[in-house]
């Protein structure tokens, strides 16, 4: 079944203070779209609301507020949404060895079970309206694993996996699935996986040591760190077209790393893979 989402749809996006969400949030708005926007701090909230924008706070790595925001928000938005854009996530970079059980489930509490509650919630919603569209902000990561980005990764492929799964069990609903991989993004991601580092890593008591000081001095360059990083608008630009075609992709790659990597996977032998994977990853500097 097809389904065509045009002005003044409802569409909810998580993780809007910055970046990626902030982007969609702010061109979608402008287009005519009834964008109901999530923060989780409170001071983002009131921000993007001066703006004009619909916002509510919104934590992912917290049940209740999640419960607590659904609420508001269909109360606002008369008890339908019709589109989901899965954006709040963040990285917390470092060894897979020097991730405590603690780091673990700190990262995937917000990018893993907050997102596929919120998820679980509204596809009732959808169902009973007749249909909508689900898209997951995944990434390169989330197929291609790199080094000192493990719980990234996971969380990540982890998200996927549920996509994947998803899309087969509510096709009968009419509810289309996607997933977008972006590759290197302008945003403050990497500012925000820093103060993540510093906060769960020990560089002194760790065996990576020497990489992490060439990851420190990545994750504090300005601007782009990576050749081949596009502005946010090229996510949206995925956004809109899952909203509007009437068969959205299963999948969206955005950038050409992400485009590479999802060809070299498929054709290339583990090992050569591998190799290609660490000097991609380069050794923390990337």
């Amino acid at each position: 079944m097809s389904l065509t989402l045009l002005p003044p749809s409802s569409i909810l996006i998580t993780g809007c203070s910055t970046g990626i969400g902030y982007q969609c949030a702010q061109q979608l708005h402008k287009m005519g779209y009834n964008v109901i926007a999530t923060c989780r701090k409170e001071t983002d909230v009131q921000r993007l609301q001066k703006e004009g924008v619909d916002c509510f706070q919104l934590d992912l790595a917290c049940s209740d507020s999640i419960q607590i925001a659904l609420k508001q928000i269909l109360q606002h938005s008369n008890g339908r949404i019709d589109a989901l854009f899965n954006n709040g996530a963040f990285g917390l970079p470092g060894a897979v060895e020097d991730l405590t059980r603690e780091a673990m489930e700190y990262q995937f509490q917000t990018n893993v079970f907050g997102t596929q509650e919120l998820t679980n919630l509204i596809v009732p919603i959808m169902r009973q309206q007749g249909g909508g569209k689900i898209i997951y902000n995944s990434s390169i990561l989330g197929f291609a694993a790199m080094p000192y980005r493990g719980a990234y990764n996971a969380s990540k492929f982890a998200i996927e996996g549920f996509a994947d799964t998803l899309r087969l069990e509510v096709k009968q609903d009419n509810i289309q699935v996607s997933l977008i991989e972006p590759g290197p993004i302008i945003s403050d991601f990497r500012k925000n996986a820093f103060a993540q580092f510093t906060q769960w890593i020990s560089i002194e008591n760790s065996a990576h040591k020497n990489s992490y000081q060439a990851m420190v001095d990545r994750l504090e360059t300005v601007g782009p760190s990576v050749p081949f990083t596009l502005p946010p608008e090229a996510v949206t630009k995925c956004v809109i077209h899952a909203l509007q075609k009437p068969k959205a992709k299963i999948r969206y790659r955005v950038t050409v790393p992400t485009i590479l990597f999802s060809v070299l996977k498929r054709l290339l032998p583990n090992q050569l893979l591998d190799l290609l994977l660490i000097k991609a990853g380069g050794e923390g500097k990337r």
